[in-house]
């Protein structure tokens, strides 16, 4: 039983790595995929041109390649970076572009009568947007947006490679330590609790914005 426990403990300590790289991903990529999806649904042709471009490269390549790229390509370009810088740019950068797109279609969803309303009301573009639109986008993406965390969350999964100690890392050592797979089973169920709580955080969200139906 303290066996159990040490190992439960071990695996946990090895969460930290993911929390945070969830976290810091989470924040920011949102953070940028709202400016691009709005850029994109501009009429400026060239920068929603160049916004298409780069979500159809991170959206069309497998992240694991992407992750190689910046982690070993950049010192080659003369730039020395961390194992967690990495993985956040490249996890930032990967799921920005996903996110984009699903604001992008949550944008396009709103009836054309909000836009004439807004503006009938006096509105300009930017209060058009922070009082109507987005808040009522926010509502139309908050599924989608609840199925890409939960995604991510177990992407994190994927750092192990460039050697970070994080959840599945940490379940493998002790798996070749004891020859048990009672540590991968562990792991699982803390990949399947981070997701329900994921799950709840954004129900609560929704029903927030429910009030916008």
């Amino acid at each position: 039983m303290t066996k159990l426990y040490d190992t439960i403990l071990f695996i946990i300590k090895g969460s930290d790595v993911t929390l945070w790289l969830f976290s810091i991903v989470l924040m920011s990529s949102i953070a940028i995929a709202i400016v691009f999806s709005l850029i994109k649904v501009s009429k400026n042709k060239v920068c929603s041109f160049i916004i298409g471009v780069y979500t159809w490269i991170f959206r069309g390549t497998p992240l694991l390649i992407q992750l190689f790229f910046i982690y070993y390509g950049m010192p080659y370009l003369g730039f020395k970076i961390s194992r967690f810088n990495a993985a956040v740019i490249t996890f930032t950068l990967n799921y920005s572009a996903y996110f984009t797109e699903i604001f992008r279609s949550g944008i396009q969803s709103i009836d054309k009568g909000q836009y004439e309303a807004s503006k009938a009301l006096g509105m300009n573009n930017y209060q058009m947007m922070k009082r109507v639109i987005i808040p009522q986008t926010i509502k139309r993406v908050i599924p989608s947006t609840c199925n890409e965390a939960i995604s991510l969350i177990k992407d994190t999964a994927l750092v192990a490679i460039i050697g970070m100690e994080e959840i599945l890392r940490a379940s493998k050592e002790v798996m070749t330590r004891d020859f048990t797979l009672v540590p991968f089973v562990i792991g699982g169920i803390i990949y399947l609790i981070l997701g329900a709580i994921l799950v709840i955080l954004f129900k609560r969200l929704e029903i927030k914005y429910s009030y916008y139906d």
